[in-house]
């Protein structure tokens, strides 16, 4: 054999021996398999695909108000001077607590009035009687006796009205008004100081007095959107002061007067106040949402991954075995995504630090 024959032969054993070496380096890496160790497994957070009626959602500003059936004016009914101012703005008052003690002309009036009816009441008996006695005897007619009834009758009707008088001032012993909280609540508004004179045409109201155990808040519904808010939708509402903390309520009326100017139209919700978190004239983020009767595939939109200008879920079957399905979201509401695609309800699939897997599985 020639020299250039065995250089040829040695050079195509040496590259299958390189091939050789280089095939089962690869072999390794070829029988890798996809693996979810415990640790990992632990810090992950599962939830299933489901088949749910679609839900719509509209988002509109909105002002925390009081709730108007719970809303009290305290109007005082006899002009006068406030002596005893005993709440300020913002306090918390109960049925009956008094809040204001006011010293009043017309008080004096009226209680004159119901002394002297308390004495034309006591003459009064005594004439009748009087009557009564003389008509047994044949010294007086029986028009006497009827006339001095219509006088009895008369002086009881006259104490009654002052009494009754009395009793709705609240007047006490000393003959002061004693204004009192006509329900339990926060002084929402107080248009009363120490000492102020002032007369029933002068003032409009002391105090409002509102429960917040329940606030509404009134939302301002685009013309074009009006066919989208009905009564009985749920309303989530979020705040400034409190970003992180969604309230949820019930639309409860849909005003039909459009604001000339805004082209708005009011919504009504109302909502429970726990903590009295809500105040009034706070400025609210008002989401509307409505379920449909058109059903669709949910998956919570924190378990979506974007990558590559596609949206995908991460479907977990076993520790060996995560698939990574291409899915199109249709529309997100709340914190749930509608999708299509190769899903099916009841699928398991990662929303936490689903990330880690999905780098693990597209290396």
């Amino acid at each position: 054999m020639n020299r250039s024959a065995l250089l040829f032969l040695l050079t195509l054993g040496l590259g299958a021996c390189h091939k050789e070496a280089d095939t089962a380096k690869e072999e390794p890496t070829a029988t890798k398999q996809f693996f979810l160790p415990n640790q990992t497994l632990k810090e992950l957070a599962f939830d299933t695909v489901r088949l749910e009626p679609m839900r719509s959602e509209q988002s509109y500003s909105g002002q925390v108000t009081t709730n108007g059936d719970k809303t009290a004016n305290v109007v005082p009914l006899v002009g006068g001077v406030v002596e005893d101012l005993r709440v300020e703005l913002g306090d918390h008052v109960t049925k009956g607590q008094v809040l204001a003690v006011v010293r009043s002309g017309e008080i004096a009036d009226v209680q004159n009035q119901n002394s002297n009816a308390g004495t034309d009441l006591a003459i009064a008996k005594k004439n009748l009687s009087v009557a009564e006695d003389q008509f047994k005897a044949g010294l007086a007619a029986e028009r006497d006796v009827v006339l001095a009834r219509e006088e009895l009758r008369k002086a009881q009707s006259n104490l009654g009205k002052t009494n009754k008088q009395l009793g709705i001032y609240g007047v006490d012993r000393s003959g002061h008004y004693t204004i009192k909280a006509p329900i339990s609540g926060f002084i929402t508004d107080k248009d009363v100081t120490e000492n102020m004179q002032y007369t029933t045409s002068s003032v409009d109201k002391f105090f409002t007095i509102a429960d917040l155990d329940q606030v509404w808040v009134l939302a301002n519904v685009f013309e074009a959107d009006i066919d989208k808010v009905k009564v009985g939708y749920q309303a989530d509402i979020t705040t400034l002061s409190y970003p992180d903390k969604h309230f949820t309520g019930v639309v409860d009326k849909v005003f039909n007067v459009l604001d000339p100017e805004s082209k708005a139209l009011k919504v009504r919700i109302k909502l429970p106040n726990p903590g009295y978190l809500l105040k009034p004239e706070m400025y609210a983020q008002v989401r509307i949402l409505n379920t449909g009767t058109q059903k669709g595939l949910a998956v919570p939109s924190n378990s979506v991954v974007f990558d590559k200008d596609q949206n995908f879920v991460l479907v977990y079957k076993s520790q060996k075995e995560v698939d990574t399905r291409p899915v199109t979201v249709t529309k997100t509401v709340g914190n749930v995504s509608y999708v299509t695609g190769d899903l099916k309800p009841g699928e398991v699939i990662i929303t936490r630090n689903q990330l880690l897997v999905y780098d693990e599985l597209n290396d």
